[in-house]
């Protein structure tokens, strides 16, 4: 069933419908000869009183079916026929034939199937609806996370304004507990910001001066002033809204599948609906009535709700799910493809690792290592290289108490040094060692040239006029990446990395992270290659990258995955997109798609073995040994069929993507 097509239709109309029409077919029940026969049983009668089925009949036709009749009419107009010209055709039937009789026509009228039919659809449809509603609710969820108002920074003061007036450039102070209005980057102040409802990252992220904060996220106990950099449809989490949507609008193939067996449904229908009528009108002697209603009873039961529902409801609780984890799928193809995938190929620089210099050893001559650490960020703490930046982090990060260094200077192309205590303290590479006339210990020299041959950045840290240590900077890998390469090889899948860095940093790299099989020195233009010769197997190949120089490889893959997207969700090339920066969530897509097909696979083979069942039945094949399905059970079978699906859609969300 196509949800776009009846944009009018919600939760709250069919509710509305449903019980006015309940309420209506009790009498109907009531005064109904046929009930009254089959549960023995006489009704109050008065004047008027054998008419109380045909007028409350026609009023639940005109009132609970009409919204049938509309979208029948759609459905007719756009050459598609499918479920709700059934159910038109159903009532429309059983409405003309029980007037006919009202009025003369010999036969029995069908005023309470007719009434029970549309009650129970209309109840059909109010679950069908409140369930796609509550699984597209991440939406509305997503919608709600911006505050309505911010405080705007001016010269001296500050003021309330509504977010819808902020513009790009202008500043907002971020009190500490409040919601950060805007995309922006913080100017002033450290604060720890909870992104999890954007990208999935449970743990809170260190905000500073220049950081990145994402309109939606929380701010912790800090102050930040933000300078506003995005605003209104560029926003990040405008972005994950456009592509929750876009995801539950698109449809996949299994869709596809599900709307072609939907529209043939119809033709079975009408055709075994012309059978049966011809059948028992020709080969037996069985009344008009009774042919009639095998007729509506065909139409009836054949109506594909339970197969329209069947996918569209799993998707729509899979990308809500999905985006609750930060994986935000562009293209539902994508997400159905990653169940099968035999090869995951990671981007090495921003993917699983951070991209940035960092220290990864530290090596000491007679020294403890944190006393070399700290002797050497005190001479690199006034510095701007990067290098000196990453030792500072690191020993920072180790909560090292620094010393106080006097007259820093940097040495071009050597170093750094600068006075501690009464000794001179340097920090630099090969050349500075080579000018201090200083011979490394042998088994430092052992230490630099496995790190060297590793591609690893060697410092050396030289007191009293010896060298006392050597730290080791890299390419940080990424603390998430060795276990999440354990999750995809645990579960079959080949992992494989590919870099434009040297083969020695590849190898590092990759044998840090367990994995056995890397690509090194590719120039952006030839990464697309390496995923055609992954494929050239047969095998089917996810590529995880940045987006940026990984464009043509991520378009090559079977599914491309692009990683790191919080401030930046406009990935193209990318069928699926992680929020967050975490390398793990490429197997919780594995998981997820997993999951999601299994449920897809299960709706279809209920809902096509209920109907392949059903329609004979209903035709009354089992009517010579005693057995005739009345159009009201068929209702209430298709009803509950519809039900069977949206309830085994809804334990997905149940699936643990952990």
């Amino acid at each position: 069933m196509d949800h776009t097509k009846h944009a009018e239709h919600n939760p709250d109309m069919f509710k509305k419908k449903f019980w006015l029409s309940f309420t209506l077919t009790i009498p109907v029940l009531i005064y109904s000869q046929t009930v009254q026969g089959l549960l023995n049983f006489t009704a109050p009668s008065f004047p008027g009183s054998k008419w109380i089925p045909a007028v409350l009949g026609t009023i639940i036709f005109l009132y609970g079916g009409l919204v049938f009749l509309k979208s029948a009419k759609a459905e007719l107009s756009a050459r598609l026929p499918g479920m709700m010209t059934l159910i038109s055709l159903a009532i429309t039937v059983a409405f003309g034939y029980s007037i006919a009789v009202s009025f003369g026509l010999m036969g029995m009228d069908f005023w309470w199937e007719l009434a029970t039919l549309v009650t129970i659809m209309l109840l059909g449809h109010w679950l069908e609806m409140a369930s796609v509603q509550n699984a597209q609710g991440a939406l509305h969820e997503l919608a709600k996370l911006l505050p309505d108002e911010a405080e705007l920074v001016l010269r001296n003061s500050t003021k309330i304004v509504a977010v819808t007036s902020l513009k790009l450039g202008e500043l907002i102070l971020v009190r500490p507990g409040s919601t950060i209005p805007m995309d922006g980057v913080v100017i002033k102040g450290e604060s720890k910001v909870n992104e999890s409802m954007l990208t999935g990252e449970s743990k809170a992220v260190d905000k500073a001066v220049k950081s990145f904060v994402i309109g939606g996220a929380i701010n912790g106990s800090g102050a930040l002033t933000v300078k506003i950099t995005k605003v209104g449809s560029d926003t990040a989490l405008a972005g994950i809204m456009k592509l929750v949507t876009d995801a539950q609008n698109s449809k996949s193939k299994t869709q596809i599948v599900a709307d072609r067996a939907a529209f043939y449904l119809t033709f079975v229908a009408l055709g075994a609906a012309v059978v049966t009528a011809i059948g028992w009108t020709f080969f037996s002697d069985r009344s008009v009535s009774f042919i009639i209603e095998r007729v509506v009873t065909v139409l009836v039961i054949a109506c594909p709700h339970a197969l329209g529902l069947a996918v569209p409801l799993v998707t729509a609780i899979s990308t809500t799910l999905a985006a609750k984890n930060g994986l935000l799928i562009r293209e539902r193809t994508a997400l159905e493809s990653a169940r099968n995938i035999d090869v995951v190929l990671f981007d090495k620089t921003g993917t699983l690792t951070k991209g940035e210099q960092g220290v990864v050893d530290v090596v000491t001559i007679g020294t403890k290592i944190n006393d070399v650490l700290a002797l050497a960020a005190a001479v690199e703490l006034e510095s701007e290289h990067p290098i000196a930046k990453a030792i500072v982090k690191f020993a920072k990060g180790k909560k090292l108490r620094l010393v106080t260094a006097k007259k820093f200077s940097a040495m071009s192309g050597r170093g750094a040094k600068a006075i501690i205590g009464f000794d001179t303290v340097y920090i630099g590479g090969p050349r500075l060692i080579e000018e201090l006339s200083l011979k490394l210990p042998s088994n430092l020299e052992t230490a630099v040239t496995n790190a060297s041959g590793d591609g690893k950045t060697v410092v050396y840290v030289v007191s009293s006029k010896k060298v006392v240590g050597a730290i080791m900077l890299a390419d940080v890998i990424r603390p998430e990446s060795k276990e999440a390469v354990y999750s995809l090889q645990r579960a079959g899948k080949r992992v494989a990395m590919l870099t434009g860095d040297a083969k020695g940093v590849a190898a590092w790299v990759s044998n840090e992270l367990g994995i056995k099989e890397f690509f090194a020195e590719v120039l952006p233009e030839n990464k697309a290659d390496v995923v055609r010769k992954l494929q050239a197997d047969g095998s089917k190949v996810a590529m995880v990258g940045d987006g940026v120089n990984d464009a043509p490889a991520l378009t090559q893959a079977d599914v491309g995955i692009a990683i790191g997207a919080g401030t930046d969700v406009a990935i193209e090339s990318a069928g699926i997109v992680l929020a967050s920066s975490d390398p793990r969530g490429v197997a919780k897509i594995v998981i997820l798609s997993k999951a999601t097909y299994r449920k897809m696979i299960q709706n279809l083979a209920w809902a096509t073995g209920y109907n392949a069942l059903a329609i004979p039945l209903a035709a009354g094949v089992t009517a010579g040994l005693g057995f005739v399905l009345s159009p009201a059970i068929g209702a209430v079978l298709m009803s509950l069929s519809t039900i069977v699906v949206a309830a085994n859609a809804q334990f997905l969300r149940k699936v643990d993507l952990i």
